[in-house]
């Protein structure tokens, strides 16, 4: 081991007090603090993810859905949302195969509280709907009833939930992030609104 300047040795690991640990962790914790604060690169939320309102992409939900109901073996409804429940996302893809093939109809808003909620429309089997949209076979947590309509609650990604029931042959599957009342309103403009022609 080298000697210092006056034919001292530094102190070895053993001869580290305390103090000098502590120091050095309050060093590094300063560093980690200022990163943090320069790219806000942090950030906890223990209820699920939250999207800003007004970063996220929006899309005409009123438009994609009617464009779907040209194509789709089965009715499409388009649900009548408030103006704060803004639209950010619209997708269309097979589920099922056989003679239970079909399409899901997908359209995504961000919610007043920052969350984020899906409505899945099909024609194809339930369960097939419910594995594709949730990625859970069959992981159910009860039943919701919302203006005399019985959905059935199960787990999806994420921690998040799923709502699903089927009406006049068509299936509707609520997920996301959402609080429950947030459920509650997209479940009940789904089931009432009229089907696009």
């Amino acid at each position: 081991m080298e000697t210092e300047p006056g034919g001292h040795r530094p102190p070895g690991r053993a001869g580290l007090r305390m103090r000098d640990m502590i120091g050095a962790v309050v060093v590094l914790l300063a560093i980690v603090a200022v990163m943090v604060t320069l790219t806000r690169g942090c950030s906890f939320d223990p209820g699920g993810p939250n999207v800003s309102p007004d970063t996220a992409p929006s899309v005409d939900a009123s438009a994609k859905l009617r464009d779907a109901a040209r194509s789709a073996p089965f009715t499409v409804r388009q649900p009548e949302l408030a103006a704060d429940w803004r639209a950010n996302s619209s997708s269309t893809s097979a589920v099922g195969a056989g003679a239970a093939a079909s399409v899901v109809v997908r359209v995504g808003w961000v919610t007043p509280s920052g969350r984020y909620l899906q409505l899945s429309q099909s024609g194809g089997d339930a369960q097939d709907v419910r594995e594709t949209e949730t990625g859970e076979s069959d992981r159910s947590t009860g039943t919701v009833e919302v203006d005399g309509v019985s959905w059935d609650a199960y787990d999806s990604r994420r921690d998040e939930q799923a709502w699903l029931t089927t009406i006049d042959g068509v299936v509707l599957l609520v997920t996301g992030s959402g609080t429950e009342a947030e459920f509650r309103v997209l479940a009940q403009a789904a089931q009432t609104a009229p089907p696009l022609t």
